[in-house]
């Protein structure tokens, strides 16, 4: 499944990352107060995913194997740091929305997670799709849930006033604000019905002899298939059950 379309499709729906893999959920929780928010991360994180997987992709027989995530990180936190100031200097406000999870980007697990499986072991064109599917699928999946979100508790959407608000000082009836969607409890609750959702799909992709991509990220508790040896929490503790284990056999 190397063609630029199987890679695209793959990336906004069979392997979708928010809905269906579960990985990037910081940024999926933290930054979808609305849609516009949504978009901006998720596009950010497009360009970042695209350019990062075609240059990796590129150096893939020149980086040591040693030394491979640290030169990942280089290349990303080199691509974060040109949208960083893209973004300062042409949309600031959305800059300042964003705040600091635009740095952030750099240690997205998507991203490094697409970098070493796919980009470092396929041919640029190949990789460079594999990057927009990710990406757009990303922006797909933070962009609905920042609509949601913005809809329900604000009742607008991309800044719009589309649900006109109730006015209790002229006695007007409306659309009065669910305000607990647009705080981090909101984020938490529509991202559960979308997954729901996404499971419901999950199940009838299954029916029809096309299944979706099992749940990676680190919400499922399973680090058999993880690619990082360091820095996380789960892996360092099956290692350690694992030595345990061995010692208790051996003595």
């Amino acid at each position: 499944m190397n063609k630029p379309v199987e890679r695209l499709y793959n990336g906004i729906l069979k392997e979708n990352p928010s809905f269906v893999l579960m990985l990037g959920m910081c940024p999926t929780l933290a930054v979808t107060t609305s849609a516009i928010n949504g978009l901006g991360m998720g596009l950010s994180t497009t360009v970042v995913l695209a350019m990062s997987n075609l240059l990796i992709s590129l150096l893939r027989n020149v980086i040591p194997d040693r030394v491979r995530m640290p030169a990942y990180i280089v290349v990303v936190a080199s691509l974060v740091t040109m949208v960083q100031f893209l973004m300062q200097g042409f949309v600031p406000s959305l800059y300042e929305s964003l705040g600091i999870y635009i740095p952030l980007i750099v240690v997205n697990c998507i991203i490094l997670g697409r970098a070493e499986s796919y980009a470092s072991k396929n041919p640029p064109v190949p990789s460079l799709f594999d990057g927009l599917g990710m990406g757009l699928g990303f922006s797909m999946s933070l962009t609905i849930i920042g609509l949601v979100r913005e809809l329900l508790g604000a009742g607008t959407a991309f800044n719009i006033q589309l649900l006109p608000l109730a006015d209790s000082a002229n006695g007007t009836a409306g659309f009065t604000p669910i305000s607990i969607f647009i705080m981090p409890p909101g984020a938490f609750m529509v991202l559960a019905v979308l997954v729901a959702v996404m499971n419901v799909v999950r199940k009838k992709m299954e029916a029809k002899g096309k299944p979706l991509a099992a749940p990676q990220g680190c919400i499922t508790g399973d680090c058999s298939g993880c690619s990082f040896s360091a820095g996380c929490t789960g892996k360092s503790s099956e290692r350690i059950l694992e030595a345990e284990e061995k010692v208790e056999k051996e003595d």
